[in-house]
């Protein structure tokens, strides 16, 4: 023992001393880690910025025109000798995205058509500097990443862009930070966040995917900074620390395999191992002559007891010796006095237990202290299917499945030490190729004032009860998890409206995440539909209800357009219990609101289309008559609206239409209805409006559209709206008859030159 509890502490030492200190080192490391990852991203973005703010200026240095800019593209890059030092070309591209110039030359041809690049196209679109992603350069293919600027001209106009060049593999920035190294293996790696590493200083790659297996270099590629132990996917064990760049979309990460970093805790494992060996080999021979001298006189009181438990000798041992053994031997000699005057009384007990059990239905044992049968009736004799002589002084945990037994034992200890009564079911272990019982068994303590005798159990045979329980819990276990996966609510409520049982889909739609009691349905929503509120009462008096298309709302605030279904459980019985079937309607409304509206509106202008004035025209005709003020109809048709698609395009004449819906919702009351009949053809329903006023109101609106400007390409766009004015009167049969008068009007309007508003009366 002496040698054991040194070698545990030395151990305990050791490994807590270790794992001190890899902390101390790892903290150690991660520190330095981080400040070699922010240097290099603070440098890296100082060069990033100068190089980029140089591009930019010499950008608004050259606003001229696009034919000039063009021209004196070779000329302009010879002058910029400060951006050859920085870069390891430049190059000048027009508008379209075609080569102008590059220097130094590289035999690459003018004219070259570089606009699919994608630093062109940010460039072209976003209209400011940019730093691009790395990308195949047109240098035989060496990846390199470009730095470019818009230029303009007088008017702001883009008329190209001008970049510098670094290749990754070049002299200038990249390859420089690639070839940090810090210790013997620490490196650096820059990567995007678009997933490509730039540059990677411990394979030298450049423009490469970055491998999945890092997870922290996967989560740097969402904006993660910070410093972590993790996997480089080769199995190597590394300290990353990530840094995000400013000026990019990039990220710098410094890594330092922990292979290297922990390489002390090694050397100083290797002394401790030596020194522990040291003191094994002092103590261990010290301690072995110390045990020996201590234990000479157990012998003697070995053969003591055997003889006393033998019946060879009947006095008390008597030993001398430490204090320790000889209350040993007292202690000895107590329970041997004890246990004469124990088998005494059981032997009693055990006549009286047998009169009593012989004839009992259910298995009984009385066992000792250490779970031994000290007795079994006949009943017990058919459960375990053995007969009593083979019972006795076997244990009675042995006749149970290994799954069941330490469930036993803990049960028995518990019941002799604190004298309680064990109860619980277990399985017996099979016999004669047969499956083994399921019983419940109760095992009591049977004890005097001063001691624990042993223990009584009584078995019973539940092998029949479990199976049945088992198939009804089996069947309610597959109920559950079929609604529990429904997508529509299900949920149960007795006759006061408390939940009794609510699937996931039926808590979403109440508002909460699981049931607590006392909970009403009714007090945790309200359904409503057009007619009533449904109330408990309403439910309770229905017998059933099928697709009830209502609204729920619940105490959170949630509403739900719903479908609901009703049932009834043990109908007219105390326990009755309603059913509801609850599914979310609103995805069906909203589509139907959608297709309604589109079927309506034109697409465009978002007014009302043809079909849908139509029929406010219709019900405009039938109610002809039935007011003082009569309805009337505006038809305008626009004027030179060809020209504008022609010369504009059409996204410009679209433009002018858009602008035109917006004058007209702005000008007619919010009871007209506006809307375009088709291509350049607008039509307005004025009710109760009158002839005069609509007049006034046609002429507001002539005079609005020939106001109106639309701008494309530095030229201006107008047209002008011949109107057409009919009134809708009670001798009208049919609204082909309203729609031809204000055609009428209109047409003569462009007869009379157009611009102008024609009023038909009949």
């Amino acid at each position: 023992m002496v040698v054991v509890v040194i070698l545990v502490v030395a151990l305990t030492v050791m490994l807590v001393g270790g794992l001190l200190s890899q902390r101390e080192l790892e903290q150690q490391a991660e520190v330095q880690v981080e400040s070699i990852a922010a240097l290099v991203s603070y440098e890296l973005d100082d060069k990033l910025s100068m190089r980029l703010n140089i591009v930019s200026h010499v950008a608004e240095n050259l606003t001229m025109t696009e034919r000039v800019f063009r021209d004196r593209a070779g000329l302009l890059l010879a002058r910029q000798t400060e951006l050859l030092h920085l870069f390891d070309g430049l190059f000048i591209l027009d508008a379209e995205g075609l080569l102008q110039a590059e220097a130094p030359r590289f035999g690459l041809p003018k004219g070259l058509d570089l606009s699919t690049r994608e630093y062109f196209d940010r460039i072209s679109t976003l209209m400011t500097p940019i730093i691009s992603e790395p990308y195949a350069s047109s240098y035989d293919g060496k990846p390199a990443v470009m730095i470019g600027a818009p230029v303009f001209n007088h008017n702001q106009r883009f008329i190209g862009m001008i970049g510098g060049v670094m290749l990754l593999e070049g002299e200038h920035i990249l390859k420089k930070f690639g070839n940090i190294r810090f210790a013997e293996t620490g490196y650096i790696r820059i990567a995007t966040r678009s997933g490509t590493t730039l540059v990677n200083g411990r394979t030298g790659q450049f423009m490469v995917p970055l491998r999945s297996e890092n997870s922290i270099l996967i989560q740097a590629m969402d904006g993660f900074e910070g410093t972590a132990k993790t996997d480089n996917g080769d199995g190597d064990v590394i300290i990353m620390s990530v840094r995000q760049l400013d000026q990019a979309p990039w990220f710098v990460a410094a890594v330092w395999p922990t292979e290297e970093a922990f390489a002390p805790i090694g050397r100083m494992g290797s002394g401790l191992v030596w020194t522990l060996l040291l003191i094994l080999l002092v103590l261990v021979p010290i301690a072995g002559w110390r045990f020996r001298m201590l234990m000479r006189p157990l012998k003697l009181l070995g053969e003591q007891v055997q003889d006393r438990h033998l019946g060879l000798r009947t006095q008390p041992v008597a030993i001398p010796g430490s204090i320790e053994i000889q209350r040993v031997a007292t202690i000895f000699n107590t329970l041997m006095t004890e246990r004469e005057s124990a088998t005494l009384s059981l032997v009693e007990r055990e006549a009286f237990y047998r009169s009593l059990t012989e004839s009992a239905p259910i298995g009984i044992a009385q066992t000792d202290v250490l779970g031994r049968i000290e007795f079994a009736n006949p009943a017990l004799e058919v459960i375990l299917g053995r007969p009593a002589a083979e019972l006795i002084d076997t244990l009675i945990m042995g006749y149970l499945q290994n799954s069941d037994m330490k469930t036993l034992i803990t049960g028995w200890q518990r019941g002799i030490y604190q004298r309680k009564t064990f109860h619980g079911r277990v399985r017996l272990a099979a016999f004669d190729g047969q499956d083994g019982l399921w019983i419940d068994m109760m095992s009591a303590v049977i004890e005097t004032d001063e001691r624990t005798l042993g223990t009584i159990t009584v078995m019973r045979d539940i092998t029949q009860e479990l199976a049945v329980a088992s198939a009804l819990e089996e069947e309610q276990r597959r109920a559950q998890s079929i609604i529990g996966v429904l997508q529509e609510g299900v949920l149960m409520v007795d006759n006061t409206g408390a939940v009794r049982y609510a699937n996931s889909a039926a808590l979403q739609l109440l508002g909460i995440r699981e049931i607590i009691e006392p909970a009403n349905f009714f007090d945790l929503v309200s359904i409503n539909d057009e007619n009533c509120n449904y109330t408990l009462e309403k439910f309770r008096a229905s017998q059933k209800i099928d697709n009830l298309y209502a609204i729920l709302c619940n105490h959170a605030g949630g509403e739900f357009d719903i479908d609901l279904t009703m049932l009834k459980v043990r109908h007219g019985e105390s326990h009755e219990r309603l059913v509801f079937v609850l599914r979310d309607d609103s995805a069906r409304r909203q589509e139907n609101e959608r297709l309604s509206w589109e079927a309506s509106h034109d697409p465009l202008t978002q007014l009302f289309n043809r079909r849908a004035f139509g029929q406010e025209l219709d019900k405009a005709l039938a109610e002809a008559g039935q007011h003082k003020v009569a309805t009337v109809m505006l038809l305008i048709d626009l004027d030179y609206f060809k020209p504008v698609n022609d010369k504009g395009g059409h996204l410009t004449g679209d433009k002018l239409l858009h602008r035109l819906a917006d004058l007209l919702r702005q000008t007619v009351r919010q009871s007209d209805t506006v809307a375009r009949l088709g291509g350049d053809e607008f039509g307005i329903l004025l009710p109760c409006c009158g002839v005069e006023r609509a007049e006034a109101l046609a002429e507001q609106i002539r005079a609005g559209i020939e106001a109106l400007v639309v701008e494309h390409e530095g030229e201006d766009y107008r047209v002008t709206a011949s109107i057409g004015l009919a009134q809708i009167n009670p001798t009208d049969t049919s609204t082909k008859a309203i729609m031809a008068r204000a055609d009428e009007g209109s047409y003569l309007a462009k007869g009379r030159g157009r611009n102008q508003v024609v009023v038909v009366l009949v």
